[in-house]
């Protein structure tokens, strides 16, 4: 299964970073490394993720990355993650297009 990021994911991945840099910039680039490995993982597992509460949507998923969700939507032959978003805040399904 192929897995995709969304320029959202994307951008949402550089803040965190960036913040996460701003005050411990020697866990920022492992925080990283180890969000894209724990994506990728997903290609042979993409069940692992729990059904997104806010959707309710077999299709809409996410696994949990330290205190971030990783939201990605599952279709049959590639895995799209659309956001990245820290666990305590509200996420709005509306900010990011969850069906094509």
């Amino acid at each position: 299964m192929r897995v995709v990021w969304s320029p959202r994911a994307i951008e949402r991945t550089t803040e965190i970073a960036f913040h996460i840099a701003s005050e411990r910039p020697e866990v920022a680039a492992a925080w990283v490394d180890e969000l894209f490995a724990n994506v990728a993982d997903l290609r042979h597992h993409p069940q692992r993720g729990r059904r997104v509460p806010e959707v309710g949507r077999a299709a809409i998923r996410e696994v949990v990355h330290g205190s971030y969700r990783v939201i990605y939507r599952l279709d049959p032959t590639r895995l799209s993650v659309l956001t990245v978003r820290h666990g305590r805040r509200h996420w709005d399904p509306g900010e990011v297009q969850t069906a094509d």
